[in-house]
């Protein structure tokens, strides 16, 4: 006869909004879930191992006498409608939880190469103006307009701006789903990106489910938090104001780090067409034309009615854009779901032999043997 297992009846209720999944999926799969709610019914060990799995939630909560109270491991900075739900979903949870043990094991390896500390984690304040905090970002970086006009548009600069903050000593992801599990997308209505700072390993994790056009301000937003020496979760909104000194700061920091406003002034002609205009500065500046225009409404040369209306309409070409692209190959997208930089350090440490490959195969959101080793080959790590 199967075990019955007594659970407190607003444990399932808790784990559903948890999952943020649609519920009547959930329901559909337990047809007795309602009389588990109501205490008349419990489930057997399987079938609550079961419905653990479907809400993403460890079987172990449902032993506890009351729905815990699961806190952000990261302070929250986030502001906008859907961004500061008392409740985080499980699938944020889950990301940051692993991108903090990814920065832990990063952190050992430099550790153990007897890496410097790198020097730019909290080297400045929100007491810098952001004009000079982006230009000595940049100096870093060396994400110059005239750099940026080497590659051909802003979805390549997006990519060269990851590389130089990974040259520089940190991890940047860009994913938009847990780990590996396309079932389990990343609202970016609940989070845009977060920064973990580190010494050794800053990691900056932005939500690959955003549009593109967003991810470079947010990566930019993100590198000012790790300049600031500030773990946050973040939600940067171009057509948004930010709350509070230290989101403001980032946001005026990622936006002069991308589009200078003395030059943006310089170049700007009000007489051409508004849609011209964007996609003429976006390719001068090798950004996406919501960050353009973001600008222009930050140098007082548009309306806030004007600039809402662009905005909407703009962010709705982008939209229609994106759906219309097709997936990219697995080994060229994969890399950048967990950092190039983290990814070659944990194929070389398994292949010397000091990383299991079952602790590999975790760290890098795989599955097989076959496909260790063609990532391995696709990065050139032999």
């Amino acid at each position: 006869m199967a075990v019955r297992v007594d659970v407190a009846p607003a444990l399932f209720e808790w784990a559903l909004e948890r999952s943020g999944r649609p519920e009547e999926d959930i329901r559909g799969r337990f047809p007795s879930l309602e009389s588990w709610e109501e205490g008349s019914a419990r489930p057997t060990l399987k079938q609550l191992e079961d419905f653990a799995d479907a809400t993403y939630t460890p079987v172990g909560f449902f032993f506890l006498p009351n729905p815990p109270e699961e806190k952000l491991p990261v302070p929250d900075f986030r502001s906008g409608v859907g961004a500061t739900s008392s409740r985080p979903s499980a699938n944020l949870l889950q990301t940051i939880y692993d991108c903090q043990q990814r920065q832990d094991w990063y952190t050992e390896f430099a550790r153990s190469r007897g890496d410097d500390s790198l020097t730019f984690v909290g080297s400045l304040s929100t007491s810098v103006d952001t004009v000079s905090a982006a230009e000595t970002i940049r100096g870093v970086l060396g994400f110059s307009i005239p750099a940026r006009r080497q590659v051909a548009n802003w979805t390549e600069a997006l990519r060269m701006l990851v590389q130089e903050v990974e040259d520089v000593g940190a991890l940047v992801m860009i994913n938009g789903v847990v780990g590996s599990n396309t079932h389990r997308k990343l609202n970016p209505e609940e989070f845009r990106g977060f920064a973990l700072v580190d010494d050794l390993a800053p990691l900056i994790f932005i939500n690959g489910a955003d549009t593109k056009a967003a991810q470079i301000f947010t990566l930019a937003h993100e590198i000012a938090h790790v300049w600031l020496g500030q773990s946050a979760i973040s939600n940067p909104i171009l057509n948004r104001s930010q709350q509070g000194r230290t989101e403001r700061w980032c946001n005026e920091v990622a936006a002069e780090l991308l589009v200078p406003m003395v030059i943006l002034k310089s170049e700007f002609r009000r007489a051409n067409d508004l849609t011209a205009e964007l996609q003429r500065l976006a390719t001068m500046f090798r950004v996406s034309t919501l960050v353009v225009l973001r600008r222009i409404y930050d140098a007082a040369l548009m309306d806030q009615d004007t600039f809402r209306d662009a905005y909407d309409t703009e962010l709705g070409r982008i939209l229609k854009t994106q759906s219309e692209s097709k997936g990219g190959n697995y080994y060229a997208t994969q890399p950048g779901r967990v950092s190039r930089r983290f990814a070659k350090a944990v194929i070389t440490d398994t292949r010397e032999g000091r990383t299991l490959y079952r602790e590999a195969f975790r760290l890098l959101s795989l599955k097989k043997q076959a496909t260790f080793e063609t990532l391995g080959q696709t990065l050139g790590v032999g």
